[in-house]
């Protein structure tokens, strides 16, 4: 079924800052209702479970070391004790917000999601597949979550601190992170938020990290949204020279370093617990040998006791996932050739004498595409596996075909980042022809001491 347009008023903008900021936002762990399978919303009954509180103190342990001014969270109980595990003995202050509570539903609150189906039909129906514009008891749910989390950004971002946590619940943390980038009411889901998961906002808005799980994100079972039967996982190839250096590629020939060369085993690694079906790699050489590492570990999976017999994966290049041709860029400092404000914004209108911005949009387009596609082709597979497709490449061409998959524009490019040999999760639940959901972005966790940290040691020396 097509999704309907919607209407909604214009979404009011952010408050103005005057440094950047850091926010880090985290789910509630397991509770007693998710455990039943019955709807929450903002009622308040429910309490986290063993389960539960094992996940708050993971991320405890996660975000250890991680300094933070102030703890936003939801007065709902299995928010709140989520947030008090984490907190631990910290003395910075714990504030409340009564708008980070879930999404209301009314009705719906408190049963089990068969009644649901049973008892509101078509109502139920509209509320899997067209949330923007399920309408229950006289209200909109989406709509009016959409609303509170601006109210939610009005208060964050004007605390004086820096690096801010906040804690809450799947819908409102997908709502804060939709806002916070100018996505509307449409993307619900598109944006899943698992128990326990973390996500980080740098502001001036761009999204470093979403959903950066306890446990992998490639993991076969996850704790929210629906079964995908299609999965992508982005790569992005190990560290070079100049990434190590910040710089803008020198080449595109440029090799990985030995960072990078540790880098792509740790990923192949990670990607142990996966049978993938394919490998699709950017014909550069960096990417090349990120993906070799990969498909070699794959086909080890018997010699290394993930799996009972050898697998065979299918490697392919993409040349649509090459890298963006940075012209007169190549190998210069982002600040140097782009004194104020951010390259991603300057590329809109600046010639460099590269590719540009609107011709590797359409690239990163067909390279999406291109994807999808060959995900399509791999039918044959038994219906009963999950479908997965490794797409190793670069930076900004990673960032670019999310930004197609969840249909955005050009100006989107710089709201998501990623890292060298990071992975990032898209989920395709209704198959290559349906929407994509963002399971994960930038996951660093499995580069062990070169891992990403979720904050930063010293925000007021970093450019966000």
């Amino acid at each position: 079924m097509p999704v309907r347009p919607i209407v909604v008023p214009e979404l009011p903008t952010l408050p103005s800052i005057p440094a950047p900021k850091r926010v880090v936002l985290v789910r509630h762990g397991q509770s007693t209702w998710n455990a039943e399978g019955r709807i929450q919303g903002s009622s308040d009954f429910a309490v986290l479970t063993a389960k539960g509180e094992i996940q708050a103190e993971t991320s405890r342990q996660m975000l250890l070391s991680d300094f933070f001014d102030v703890c936003f969270y939801s007065p709902l109980a299995r928010a709140k004790r989520t947030a008090e595990i984490i907190w631990g003995e910290r003395t910075e202050p714990m504030i409340s917000i009564h708008d980070l509570r879930e999404i209301d539903l009314y009705g719906f609150q408190g049963l089990m999601k068969n009644e649901g189906k049973e008892r509101y039909g078509d109502a139920y129906r509209t509320w899997q597949v067209d949330a923007a514009n399920f309408l229950i008891d006289g209200h909109y749910p989406v709509r009016e979550l959409w609303a509170r989390a601006h109210k939610c950004w009005d208060e964050i971002l004007r605390h004086e601190g820096q690096s801010i946590l906040v804690v809450a619940h799947n819908a409102v943390n997908q709502a804060l992170v939709a806002t916070a980038t100018g996505l509307g009411p449409h993307y619900f889901r598109q944006l899943l938020q698992s128990n326990c998961g973390v996500s980080v906002l740098d502001f001036s808005p761009q999204i470093g990290k979403m959903m950066q799980t306890p446990s992998p994100p490639v993991a076969a079972e996850q704790g929210s949204g629906r079964k995908a039967g299609y999965r992508v996982i982005l790569v992005c190839h190990g560290a070079t020279e100049t990434s190590v250096e910040k710089r803008f590629p020198a080449s595109a020939d440029e090799p990985l370093n030995m960072l990078g060369v540790i880098q792509a085993q740790k990923t192949a690694e990670l990607l142990l617990d996966v049978t993938v079906n394919s490998v699709l790699c950017s014909p550069q050489p960096n990417a090349r040998r990120t993906a070799k590492a990969i498909v070699e570990v794959q086909e080890a999976a018997d010699c290394l006791g993930a799996d009972c017999v050898p697998r065979y994966v299918e490697e392919n290049q993409l040349e649509e996932l090459a890298d963006l041709d940075w012209g007169q860029w190549k190998g210069q400092i982002p600040t140097e050739v782009v004194p104020q404000g951010r390259w991603q914004d300057a590329i809109q209108h600046v010639d460099n004498g590269g590719e540009s911005i609107a011709e590797f949009w359409k690239r990163a387009g067909h390279a999406w595409k291109g994807v999808l596609d060959h995900l399509k082709s791999l039918d044959a597979a038994p219906s009963s596996q999950t479908k997965n497709v490794v797409v190793v490449a670069h930076e900004v061409i990673h960032t670019a075909m999310i930004g197609h998959c969840l249909g955005l524009t050009p100006a989107s490019i710089g709201t998501f980042h990623v890292d060298t040999g990071s992975i990032s999760v898209v989920d395709l639940p209704d198959g290559p022809s349906g929407r994509g959901v963002v399971r994960c972005l930038n996951y660093t966790a499995h580069l062990g001491r070169w891992a990403v940290p979720i904050t930063l040691p010293t925000l007021a020396d970093e450019d966000f």
